[in-house]
């Protein structure tokens, strides 16, 4: 089998380390990886902040990038979800304007193709023990792109107990947003700020010494409030956790 990385550009420019795991981790699983180097940004900023017509192309570019890959496998519940959910609805409404039915093709012909990283190992590939091992006290935060876009479910939270050495405790409150939401975070930083001051208080009450997500913008943010709290505790993206082995543990 073999299955094409969409690291995404979030990923790409300030976080290598996650899809240098995910490449790791298939490729222990016996699954081949392709890296399309066309690919960039999916236009989910874009999208979000309603420049609908700008998005366009980066839709375009996706779709040609990921064509002829039956799996395309990405770290990030929200890009997921922008393929699979938006690029249909940006097809329709540009037929429905008269611009023909170019994109809506595209749309369906890449969206049942792409698979958030834990959707891939747990549906796809049947696996939930990946032979990884984290001796750490873990807290998990689901994005809320991939539960409510996507219904990951508990899918990361079955990959994430079956690590050896791996300890995950509850977060209290884990169904609320941490604050990020994009865009969100900069025309509404206060309460953006608030939200997720909210979320890591919750995460420091557990104990565990890493809060754990499936998403790195959600990561980032949260990443940046522990660091101005001066938190030890420290914010890390699940494909690390599953790509470290007692071999080759994450440094």
């Amino acid at each position: 089998m073999r299955a094409a990385l969409f690291v995404t550009c979030v990923n790409d420019a300030l976080y290598p380390r996650t899809g240098i795991a995910v490449v790791r981790l298939l490729e222990r699983l016996g699954v081949g990886v392709d890296f399309p180097a066309a690919q960039s940004c999916c236009g989910q900023p874009q999208y979000n902040t309603g420049y609908r017509h700008e998005t366009e192309p980066l839709m375009r570019r996706t779709a040609r990038a990921f064509a002829g890959h039956e799996y395309v496998v990405t770290p990030s519940g929200s890009c997921a979800a922008m393929i699979r959910e938006h690029y249909p609805r940006i097809g329709r409404k540009a037929a429905a304007e008269g611009r023909g039915g170019e994109l809506a093709e595209a749309a369906a012909a890449l969206a049942p193709r792409v698979y958030e990283l834990t959707e891939f190992l747990v549906d796809v590939l049947g696996v939930t023990d990946v032979g990884a091992y984290f001796p750490h006290t873990v807290t998990y935060h689901p994005s809320c792109h991939g539960l409510r876009g996507l219904g990951l479910g508990d899918r990361p939270r079955r990959l994430l107990a079956a690590v050896k050495g791996l300890h995950l405790v509850d977060l209290p409150g884990a169904e609320e947003c941490c604050g990020f939401g994009g865009t969100f975070a900069l025309k509404n930083a206060d309460v953006s700020t608030a939200m997720g001051t909210d979320k890591i208080t919750a995460a420091a009450g557990t104990g565990a010494q890493v809060l754990c997500g499936a998403d790195h913008s959600c990561l980032a943010h949260l990443d940046g409030l522990l660091r101005r709290a001066d938190s030890p505790m420290r914010a890390l993206h699940l494909a690390e956790i599953l790509a470290a082995t007692e071999e080759e543990p994450l440094s």
